[in-house]
């Protein structure tokens, strides 16, 4: 196959495995930054061009569209479906995993566990809201924050009101989630590839912080999930639409609670917790797609 993987940095760890995975296996690949691709959009033959070139015809693309980017990104990806080039996540799906409140209200839908979350926008509603989630502690996001950043921790009521207000006169999106105090500051990445979960970790915060991310230094190890935990994270990706997703979950005294779902995971954090060879598994689903 020859593959196109969209990506603003070949330098970067998922970006290279995927190319090396697919060489490999014998496939043609080339990295694209999607900010650089324009469109030629009409009726009898819709093309992709880079710098004053037509690029060429692909069998399947490999999305890994960086949060910053999802309205451009999406559109070229939207430009290489139409075009009939096979995508490993398609765009629609991406765009939904990319709002927070729509994922949570449509994976809430499906009576897949999630924290109890509430949202509104006016400061006369921080009450009622926070009463919603329990009241304090509880987690205070901004639905476009990534990798832990926009994340904050409200211990008291009146901090959580502080905080809510505070971002409400930013004019910024945010959603209030009730604390889950028996996860201790950890939570479980499962990577899912179609109907199977092909790898997971247990991802802890350091002491003295309460967001898991390895981005914000947590600690990441091995993980055994139980058949409902392997389920739920299943039936997530799929509610979203995404072939390949990370599926972050918490435990708690009634389940697992899915916290987000990611449709560009990373690969170096897993990887290396788990010694599994993912870039080499999600090019076998993409030729087991497209053959």
């Amino acid at each position: 196959m020859r593959i196109a993987i969209l990506s603003r940095n070949d330098n970067l760890y998922s970006t290279r495995r995927l190319k090396e995975a697919a060489t490999f296996r014998g496939h043609q690949v080339d990295i694209i930054d999607v900010l650089t691709c324009y469109m030629n959009i009409n009726m009898q033959a819709s093309s992709m061009h880079m710098r004053g070139q037509e690029l060429p015809k692909y069998d399947a693309v490999i999305p890994r569209i960086g949060a910053s980017v999802t309205f451009y990104g999406t559109a070229v990806l939207r430009q290489f479906e139409m075009m009939s080039t096979y995508p490993l996540n398609e765009s629609v799906a991406i765009s939904r995993s990319r709002d927070k409140l729509r994922s949570l209200q449509l994976l809430s839908r499906q009576n897949i566990g999630l924290p109890i979350t509430g949202f509104a926008n006016k400061p006369a509603d921080i009450p009622d809201l926070l009463d919603m989630v329990g009241g304090a502690p509880c987690v205070v996001k901004l639905l476009e924050g990534t990798q832990g950043i926009g994340v904050v921790f409200a211990e008291t009521r009146q901090a959580a009101e502080s905080i809510i207000e505070a971002f409400m006169g930013l004019k910024a999106n945010i959603m209030v989630q009730e604390y889950i105090e028996e996860a201790n500051g950890a939570d479980i990445r499962c990577f899912v590839i179609g109907d199977n979960v092909i790898a997971a970790m247990k991802r802890q915060a350091i002491a003295g912080e309460f967001r898991s991310n390895l981005h914000r230094g947590g600690q990441a190890t091995v993980v055994q999930l139980t058949e409902q935990e392997r389920l739920t994270a299943i039936e997530a990706a799929k509610t979203i639409g995404l072939n390949v997703a990370g599926v972050d979950l918490l435990r708690s005294k009634d389940g697992p609670l899915v916290m987000e779902v990611n449709s560009s995971p990373g690969l170096k954090g897993i990887e290396s917790a788990t010694g599994i060879d993912v870039a080499d598994k999600m090019i076998q689903f993409l030729e087991a797609q497209h053959p």
